[in-house]
């Protein structure tokens, strides 16, 4: 995969969603979107198992290195500027991934410009997973499913919670201990101070979440 200057380079969250999204039984001609594409690794690869496939990101870079990928794949991916879950207001969609920004960070809102942009996720990390779990029930087809990857750090219980209360059935799939990224590690001091991490803990827990329409 080719990634432009300030594009999120696919690390081991893009590989386990894409294990995950292996595992799912794609139908020819399944419509798939891809929230927050980035580099649009998993975008191509859901195009790959025979899916019609929609990627969006906020990030010109983002778009402009996914459509390039695309193109060197081989692969047909519709790509589009928008803003995380534009798309809901026109379709749904048999399969809804994402692999969004999940990494809590001081200063409260989300950076709007820059590459921080691609992991930063406001105080709490969830700033677009919530979003993500609120759309679901619209964007999500009856017989779909939304695959989510995030970290621990922001609370996997709080998007079971989420997604149950928004009438989507939810369970996490796969779990993953991994060592800590350069993000976190360049944080550890005001994350402990959180109490989101204990000292001397070195690793974080990613989650698959899986969910369907209850």
């Amino acid at each position: 995969m080719v990634t432009l200057p300030g594009v999120y380079v696919p690390q081991y969250d893009t590989q386990f969603l894409m294990a995950a999204l292996d595992q799912e039984e794609m139908r020819p001609g399944s419509d798939v979107l891809d929230l927050g594409t980035g580099s649009g690794a998993l975008a191509v690869r859901a195009a790959q198992l025979g899916g019609r496939v929609t990627a969006v990101d906020i990030a010109w870079r983002a778009v402009l290195t996914a459509r390039l990928n695309a193109f060197l794949c081989r692969q047909r991916v519709m790509v589009r500027r928008e803003d995380l879950t534009a798309s809901v207001a026109r379709r749904s969609y048999d399969i809804v991934l994402s692999n969004p920004p999940y990494v809590p960070a001081p200063g409260g809102l989300p950076p709007r410009h820059g590459q921080a942009r691609a992991w930063d996720a406001g105080g709490d990390g969830r700033a677009l997973v919530d979003r993500i779990c609120d759309a679901a029930p619209a964007v999500v087809r009856p017989q779909g499913v939304l695959l989510l990857v995030h970290s621990d750090l922001c609370g996997t219980e709080a998007t079971l919670r989420r997604l149950s209360r928004v009438g989507m059935r939810a369970t996490v799939s796969e779990r993953a201990l991994v060592p800590f990224g350069p993000v976190v590690r360049s944080r550890l001091p005001w994350l402990r101070e959180r109490g989101l991490i204990g000292d001397g803990q070195d690793r974080e827990e990613l989650v698959i979440i899986r969910a369907e329409h209850a």
